[in-house]
């Protein structure tokens, strides 16, 4: 058959603008596909109107031309370059146009998790903004790490997807520089304090910790005698490039802190301007991002390591947080008043460190380190609070 009448609108009609129908003697519906459209939309209209609903205008899917594709929320037919990809679809394009999707997801991230903020905290973190904001108050808006910082940065375990903390942008991006190694960090700390095996290889293998280089920086005023790398080197760090690769062979070749990557990266004290040694890319800038700080080092190990942060009864009755030795209520210290309990913390942690050092040589130290650890950790005798302290006055005036 070549054509046939449509019995709404009268027209001839090629067949393939009709739809198969086995009950008709043609095998064709008695409606061209364009009115059968048209019924179709009537009886849902109305059938919603009777439920109170209210639909948008029928339009014939097959009148977009070429090339184009109709946007039900902005109701305009734009080009298929506006829209964005979608596998799933048959057309393998978004239902939306570009600036339609953009909206229509803010508004289902709205109305099924609260708002966009609690969605992205439940997808990448596994927990809601409620929880995050009672997390910072338990910590009194401040870094658990370095205590100088506000903590606005979620830090979660890069292994197991757990939440841990709150933290400062710093703190938090030198984790991921340390890749959560609490072995780095405080083998970094004691690089910084003189004290790692490569402030050993240098005294032995130069007779000393580190280089000062500060009066031959003058260099920069002359002439250059060298490569572009060597007056570099001599105008920033004192030392020339014959001299940055003598400290190589001194580690090795290897950083002078993990011992695990290739040295690269000169370091040196920021203050004083002498040269510590070469480190890789990761423990150098790790090592900057926590301001050189061989406390906010011990206490980032302590931190990924679970030992930080303390759940203890709280005078209401509930859980209150510690994250410092002596111990102290987060909640009556402000943010810019943590300074001396830090002291005093960073001061435990490094005579802890030195105890545990010791605790081959002296086993009667373990009972002395284990007895601060329940101190720390239990609050079980509260008369040795009063012991201790005297040890870290000791280690303070070292």
């Amino acid at each position: 058959m070549e054509g046939k009448e449509c019995r709404d609108c009268g027209q001839v009609k090629p067949a393939a603008e009709f739809w198969k129908r086995k009950a008709s003697e043609d095998g064709l519906a008695l409606y061209c596909k364009e009115c059968f459209g048209l019924r179709n939309a009537a009886s849902g209209r109305k059938r919603a109107a009777a439920q109170g609903r209210v639909m948008r205008p029928y339009r014939r899917w097959s009148a977009v031309p070429e090339g184009m594709k109709y946007c039900p929320r902005c109701q305009e037919t734009k080009a298929v370059s506006e829209f964005g990809r979608n596998r799933a679809g048959r057309s393998g394009l978004g239902s939306y146009c570009k600036p339609c999707w953009t909206i229509v997801v803010a508004e289902n991230k709205r109305r099924n998790h609260g708002s966009e903020r609690n969605y992205l905290l439940k997808l990448r973190y596994g927990v809601t903004a409620d929880e995050v904001d009672a997390q910072l108050r338990s910590q009194s808006g401040v870094c658990v790490i370095c205590l100088r910082a506000a903590a606005k940065h979620v830090d979660h375990d890069h292994m197991t997807g757990l939440f841990r903390a709150l933290l400062c942008f710093r703190c938090n991006g030198a984790l991921g520089q340390y890749d959560d190694d609490p072995w780095r960090m405080r083998e970094s700390a004691d690089y910084l304090e003189g004290r790692s095996s490569h402030s050993r290889a240098m005294m032995l293998e130069l007779g000393v910790v580190v280089i000062d280089g500060h009066a031959r920086r003058l260099v920069r005023r002359l002439p250059r005698q060298g490569t572009a790398r060597d007056d570099h080197l001599r105008e920033r760090y004192g030392l020339g490039e014959a001299e940055v690769e003598n400290l190589k062979r001194v580690q090795r070749g290897y950083c002078a802190i993990c011992r695990d990557r290739a040295a690269e990266h000169v370091d040196h004290d920021h203050v004083t301007g002498a040269v510590r040694g070469v480190l890789c890319g990761g423990c150098n800038t790790g090592m900057g991002q926590l301001d050189d700080d061989p406390v906010s080092l011990r206490r980032a190990a302590d931190y990924v390591q679970g030992r930080l942060i303390m759940r203890l009864p709280a005078a209401d009755g509930g859980v209150r947080f510690s994250f410092t030795w002596p111990d102290v209520d987060p909640a009556t210290v402000p943010v810019d008043g943590w300074e001396p309990y830090r002291a005093a913390d960073g001061a435990h942690r490094r005579l802890l460190l030195e105890w545990e050092g010791r605790m081959e040589e002296q086993p009667g130290l373990r009972f002395a380190v284990s007895l601060s650890t329940r101190c720390r950790r239990e609050v079980l005798m509260p008369g040795a609070q009063a012991v201790f302290p005297r040890l870290v006055a000791a280690a303070v005036s070292r």
